[in-house]
């Protein structure tokens, strides 16, 4: 077990560095001068070049790359061009709030995807299959951009049960959630209901059922249990995507995200807040796959193998 620990580490080392510099050679390449947009196109000259000056952006690039490195192994990810404040101070603040919306995403799209997925395994070519096939067709099928617009008209607007916007309580949460963790369902369901049909085939299934073992022990002790092994590897995989998801989804309902905050930053050009997100969402999706694969290990020893 420690060598294959080992072995993941190592991996993750460069995923993370090609990532990162992937987004710092991309964000200096883009047109534009982000010193310009703080100050003003009006501003002096003088000014101009001792911001940049004050902020490294006038030293040659791969001089940059290598302060940004220098800097990220001591924990500094630099100063915010917008804020005037220590990136590593905005993501503390911004990001718990994207963690608590990734995870409430991810235990709605469980509650929703195995119950479903379940009853459709078992009810087989009948009309709750092709009903739970349908709906998840559909939640595949509807981008978090339009689903969060109308969850607002209605259950805000028309409804008024839930906030339109913000953070601070659990109602402002359900609707982020629901709008991220929808798509993740309708994913969770076809795979739950493929492997749960694959398990239900099983000999060992057929003697569990010949022992008299009652039918709800069958399915839920027994074929659950070995079905959910690449159902979790999935739930690893799509993680990431949920973390991407929430860039749309905090813009949509104003959460106080890293997502919401990468892409202010974007707009404004703002280098360090940049890649400070994209470390921790790197950072972030890197662990749970690691965590994910430990838990796999956990579950089919064969692969420590």
């Amino acid at each position: 077990m420690p060598r294959y620990l080992l072995t993941r580490v190592l991996y993750a080392i460069p995923v993370i560095w090609l990532v990162v510099s992937l987004v710092f050679l991309l964000i200096h390449i883009v047109p534009g001068d982000p010193i310009a947009q703080m100050l003003g196109e009006g501003a002096p000259a003088a000014d101009l070049a001792a911001a940049r000056h004050a902020y490294g952006l006038d030293l040659p690039l791969s001089q940059q790359y290598f302060n940004y490195w220098k800097g990220v192994l001591h924990g500094n990810l630099g100063l915010s061009l917008r804020y005037n404040q220590s990136v590593s101070k905005l993501l503390a603040q911004r990001y718990p709030y994207t963690l608590q919306l990734t995870v409430a995403a991810l235990l709605v799209a469980i509650a929703l995807s195995i119950p479903a997925g379940v009853r459709s395994a078992r009810r087989r070519n009948d009309w709750n299959d092709r009903a739970i096939s349908v709906v998840s067709l559909f939640g595949l099928s509807f981008p978090n951009f339009a689903l969060g617009p109308i969850l607002i008209l209605l259950f805000s607007i028309k409804l008024g049960w839930l906030p339109v916007s913000g953070s601070g309580s659990f109602a402002n949460l359900v609707l982020p959630a629901i709008t991220m963790g929808s798509a993740l369902a309708a994913i969770l369901t076809r795979m739950v209901r493929t492997s749960m049909l694959e398990e239900l085939s099983q000999d060992y299934i057929r003697t569990a059922r010949a022992k008299g073992v009652s039918e709800s022990v069958v399915v839920y002790r027994h074929a659950l249990r070995n079905a959910m092994i690449p159902v979790i590897t999935v739930l690893g995989l799509q993680f990431g995507a949920l973390l991407a998801g929430a860039i749309v989804t905090e813009k949509i309902f104003s959460w106080p995200g890293i997502g919401r905050l990468t892409i202010d930053a974007i707009s404004n050009r703002d280098y360090y807040v940049v890649q400070g997100c994209i470390l921790a969402i790197g950072l972030t999706y890197v662990a749970v796959n690691f965590l994910t694969d430990l838990v796999y290990s956990v579950l089919n020893p064969r692969i420590r193998q």
